[in-house]
């Protein structure tokens, strides 16, 4: 059985191991990919179909059908912001399928409070292999981002 994770975000693909923070660039959360959004108001959405177990501003976590959740990190040290900037547009427990809207929020203006505007998307409780990377380079939101075998 396989997951195929979607883009939550526009931007470029890029292996964790670039994201600006240990516990997401050494896969100790999971493994996955990041995506550098551009720098313009974006809305995030959900990158499979299943349950919003964790809804905050800067990130959230869907479960699927099959146990497996996805985390999504809207940028780097952004739970610091406590919310600002960022506007929540799903509710937690809800069901929620791919490509609905989760969390608008701006890069640049977290870029421009210091903070890397990066995305990780992660494979939560996964093994290091089972992840396969289907995005390279420039992406749109909802394009398959890996697989999670």
């Amino acid at each position: 059985m396989s997951t195929t994770v979607r883009a939550p975000v526009a931007g470029s693909a890029a292996p964790l191991s670039t994201v600006p923070d240990p516990v997401f660039s050494a896969g100790m959360v999971g493994p996955g990919l990041a995506i550098d959004p551009p720098r313009a108001p974006l809305v995030s959405v959900a990158p499979i179909d299943g349950k919003i177990m964790k809804l905050h501003p800067h990130a959230f976590v869907i479960v699927g059908d099959d146990g497996r959740g996805v985390l999504v990190h809207l940028g780097i040290d952004t739970v610091q912001l406590r919310g600002a900037g960022f506007s929540v547009l799903a509710t937690e427990g809800a069901r929620i399928r791919a490509g609905e809207p989760v969390v608008a929020w701006d890069p640049a203006e977290v870029e421009a409070g210091g903070r890397s505007p990066v995305c990780p998307v992660v494979a939560l409780d996964a093994p290091a292999g089972a992840v396969v990377p289907l995005a390279h380079g420039t992406i749109e939101a909802g394009d398959a981002l890996f697989d999670w075998a």
